[in-house]
């Protein structure tokens, strides 16, 4: 099995060391392509205004200077001598949980593998108040339950241009309850604030993502899952249609 890593906290990022520990249990032939520098919260950009630069830190082991999908892409075009057969983003560094999934760049990361037609699915660690406070931080239950978690995923049938989004709960690993297929979750954005403060020259500045969002535990979700201590593991597809609002626009449209 040829396995491609990438992530979106960079190359030299904690929990890409711990995704690679889990492919081992996998496969011999592992390939990481990731950004260089951390791209938290890129989402799904491409880099198009600028070139994206190239560098080999060892055998089957590259840097790119743009975003997790920029990565992706040269990983599959430029890296490897043929298509892989799943693609691994992550561990990240934090969960990607709800609707945080249209932020991502480790999910990303998997919906430009999955767009590429290969099997892809994106890891997260969530991180316990410590490690978001700055303490030391945890990859204890990805560690533990990593290879659990992604054996069967492995040759699970999905239908085109599915990912799978997996988060593990923040404790250790023989603390964790077990393994629990959810649905997309979504947090209460409206709620949410923007920290601002003032730099040596008196300027204001605006930062995000810097306090705890307010959420709603929906049953059967991924943030009840976590909550409740399991590992989540979400089918996500990338058709965002909504169907059932075609018929009221068409019939908009024929007044």
């Amino acid at each position: 099995m040829r396995i491609l890593l990438t992530n979106d906290d960079g190359i030299h990022a904690p929990g890409l060391a711990v995704m690679e520990e889990i492919a081992a249990a996998f496969s011999d032939d592992v390939w990481v392509c990731a950004p260089a520098e951390e791209q938290s919260g890129m989402g799904h950009a491409l880099t198009l205004s600028a070139p994206v630069r190239l560098r080999k830190h060892g055998e089957r082991r590259f840097s790119v200077t743009g975003t997790p999908t920029d990565a992706v892409n040269l990983g599959l075009r430029k890296v490897m001598p043929q298509m892989p057969d799943v693609i691994l983003s992550g561990v990240n560094r934090g969960a990607n949980l709800g609707d945080d999934v249209t932020y991502s760049g480790t999910v990303s990361a998997a919906i430009e593998g999955a767009l590429a037609g290969v099997r892809a699915i994106a890891l997260s660690q969530v991180l316990t108040s410590d490690s978001r406070n700055g303490g030391t931080e945890t990859f204890a239950a990805a560690r533990a339950w990593g290879a659990r978690v992604l054996g069967p995923l492995l040759d699970t049938p999905l239908p085109d241009r599915t990912l799978i989004n997996v988060n593990f709960p923040p404790m250790a690993g023989d603390e964790v309850r077990g393994i629990r297929p959810t649905r997309q979750g979504f947090h209460d954005y409206a709620r949410g604030s923007v920290v601002e403060g003032r730099d040596p020259r008196g300027r204001p500045y605006y930062w995000f993502g810097l306090e705890p969002i307010e959420q709603t535990l929906d049953h059967g979700t991924d943030l009840e899952a976590i909550d409740d201590g399991f590992v989540s593991v979400t089918p996500l597809h990338l058709d965002l249609t909504h169907y059932s609002s075609l018929g009221a626009l068409a019939d908009r449209y024929q007044q």
